[in-house]
């Protein structure tokens, strides 16, 4: 297996294969002051969402399911400005991983968290932002493209992209350069609709995507909502399709990854890191990888 694992991140760092981060990605950021851990996952994101106190047993299902129940109690935007307050207004150590992509800086990566280290990886170098958008008006698409040039973002369309630069493509949103996020169970209705229609892709991503292959990192493939994105993201991948780093995987994800020609490799970050040869950061983080279930 670690030749396998040295193997992969040698070509995630060459750029053979597209990183497609899930919120295990996010294990190991934490609140420098109160060592409280980056809500990324589900559950996680649920609890902090609703001041630490659990919701229903129908609501803790999913995040986007809560998210739909306060929506609809108190509005789109008490949602949206618990993400900012999140993501944007609180300050957050780097996950080790993010500290490695930050060094290879692949060319392509697909990050389904709606945190910002992913830009911040590449904030010192142009690149191209895509981040999808549900339930507005004024366009057919469900995405917005931003070109950055090293200090600052600029909205683009299509035409105007540089396909050069690396791409960074976000489709649960972030709040920067201004936040737009899928987040509720209306939101993916719509996203996922247009996604499956083809609106929620860039024509240059559609060409450059063709005979992918991808590694899922810190991406459990239990939820509906996880494996619908996936699916249409890595549409018209490779053979196989790609990799999932998934310890201790369920047989209900051994059956999806199957379908979708992915291979099941039995290992974490941690160990594709070690692989990788970038230990730092990583004394005492397997437990957290394995407490969060990635």
């Amino acid at each position: 297996m670690s030749t396998q694992l040295e193997s992969l991140a040698a070509d995630l760092a060459s750029g053979v294969l597209v990183p497609y981060l899930g919120p295990g990605a996010l294990t190991g950021a934490v609140d420098p002051l109160t060592q409280a851990p980056i809500p990324a996952d589900s559950d996680s994101l649920i609890l902090a969402m609703n001041n630490g106190k659990p919701m229903s047993a129908r609501l803790m299902w999913e995040f986007p399911r809560a998210a739909m129940d306060v929506e609809l109690k108190r509005g789109r935007g008490a949602v949206h400005r618990f993400l900012n307050t999140t993501y944007a207004e609180r300050t957050w150590t780097r996950s080790p991983l993010h500290a490695w992509l930050g060094r290879v800086r692949p060319p392509y990566v697909i990050d389904i968290n709606r945190d910002l280290q992913l830009q911040d990886s590449y904030a010192d170098i142009p690149h191209t932002l895509i981040r999808g958008i549900a339930r507005t008006g004024g366009t057919d698409y469900r995405f917005r493209l931003h070109a950055y040039d090293g200090s600052a973002y600029r909205e683009v369309d299509q035409a105007e992209v540089d396909t050069s630069l690396p791409i960074l493509f976000k489709p649960m949103g972030s709040p920067r350069p201004d936040a737009t996020y899928i987040a509720s169970d209306a939101d993916y209705v719509d996203y996922l609709t247009e996604l499956m229609g083809g609106f929620g892709v860039p024509a240059f991503v559609k060409s450059y995507r063709v005979g992918r292959q991808y590694v899922f990192i810190g991406l459990r493939f239990l939820r509906d909502t996880e494996r619908m994105v996936m699916s249409d993201m890595i549409y018209a991948a490779g053979t196989p399709a790609g990799w999932a780093l998934i310890p201790d995987p369920t047989d209900k994800e051994r059956r999806f990854c199957d379908s979708k020609g992915v291979e099941i490799i039995e290992a974490d970050i941690p160990d594709l890191l070690r692989a990788a040869g970038a230990s730092d950061g990583l004394s005492g983080l397997l437990p957290l990888y394995h407490e969060a279930g990635c």
